[in-house]
């Protein structure tokens, strides 16, 4: 009878233990992220991407990207700061509709380290800054030192990026 049992288990989670043995392995996961500020505004100093003219904030972030390029992630509260140089009817919203992930890849080619970055299609945003992205991008053959944006869905600039502060 016990035998019986343990192999009824065993039987039913097999199929998830191979979906998650099929599945990448983590390659990075965060639970915060810092918005773009201070001397980051209007810059390129992060990779090549260019920071947003205005400052942002977060109010949380978690995400992970795997092996086979699962990106995902959960991000409320990424609005404008409530900062003098932001106009007034701006501060503490959102105005974009959507948001993209951009996965930004160290890789090698024999002495030289270049950059890749890969920039998802956009994922509806809340007027509060609320946003869910969950999809696959392709990974270079190498991505050392991973670094995961939050991108305007309307122009190629940046809102939160993987980090935080005290």
């Amino acid at each position: 009878m016990k035998k019986t049992l343990l192999l009824a288990v065993l039987m039913t989670l097999l199929p998830i233990t191979l979906a998650y043995a099929q599945s990448g392995t983590q390659v990075i996961g965060f639970g915060t992220m810092y918005g773009v500020d201070g001397p980051f505004i209007d810059s390129t100093f992060i990779r090549g991407v260019l920071g947003d003219e205005l400052p942002w904030v977060v109010g949380s972030a978690r995400g992970s990207l795997t092996s086979d390029g699962h990106l995902r992630m959960t991000v409320r509260g990424i609005v404008f700061a409530n900062d003098p140089s932001v106009p007034p009817e701006l501060r503490g919203i959102n105005d974009e509709a959507q948001f993209r992930g951009l996965v930004s890849c160290l890789t090698e080619n024999g002495k030289k380290i270049g950059t890749v970055n890969i920039t998802t299609v956009g994922f509806p945003a809340t007027r509060s800054g609320d946003s869910n992205i969950d999809t696959f991008v392709t990974l270079p053959g190498q991505c050392v030192a991973p670094i995961i944006f939050v991108m305007s869905g309307s122009e190629d600039k940046w809102f939160a990026v993987t980090g935080g502060e005290q």
